[in-house]
C-alpha cells in the first residue's frame, strides 16, 4: 500500500510532513495552523490517514492536507 501526500510523494514511517491548510480539531477549540511541522509520522491501515504528534498530542491526519518536508 502506497501512502501519498497531496503532491503525490510517497510517505514512509518516520518522515516529517507540513500542513498545507488550517485544520480545526474535532472535540476541541484548537486549530492547527498551516505550516505546522509534524515529525516522525506513523502510517495507519488506511492509506488516506497518518498518525503524528502535534503539540505533544497524538492525532490522526488526512494525507490530502499534508506535504512531505
Amino acid at each position: 500500500m502506497d501512502v501519498k501526500d497531496s503532491n503525490g510523494n510517497i510517505l514512509k514511517d518516520g518522515d516529517s510532513v507540513v500542513l498545507i491548510k488550517d485544520l480545526k480539531v474535532r472535540g476541541s477549540s484548537a486549530t492547527l495552523k498551516r505550516g505546522t511541522v509534524v515529525k516522525n509520522i506513523r502510517l495507519t491501515d488506511d492509506e488516506t490517514e497518518i498518525e503524528g504528534k502535534v503539540d505533544r498530542t497524538m492525532m490522526v491526519l488526512r494525507t490530502e492536507f499534508l506535504k512531505k518536508s
